[in-house]
């Protein structure tokens, strides 16, 4: 069963008592080792990438065609 506000009676705790559990659950968040946002594959990725991108930098498509070609391509499948 999932735990629930409910489950746990905390929705019947007064709204001070609530939000010092808040306060009191986020401190705890807060304290612990935070999870790596990439993992080593992605992060790898993203530097390729990256270097990819500072090797040839003349190879890209300005912004206004990809948003035109996107646009057009939506109106087609409509």
């Amino acid at each position: 069963m999932a735990v629930t506000v409910e489950s746990l009676g905390i929705d019947k705790l007064p709204r001070e008592d609530r939000l010092a559990l808040v306060q009191e659950i986020w401190d705890t968040i807060a304290t612990e080792q935070p999870t790596p946002l990439l993992s080593e594959t992605q992060r790898q990725e993203l530097r390729r990438r990256i270097a990819e991108d500072d090797a040839n930098p003349e190879d890209v498509i300005p912004w206004e065609e990809v948003k035109a070609r996107t646009v057009a391509r939506l109106r087609k499948q409509q």
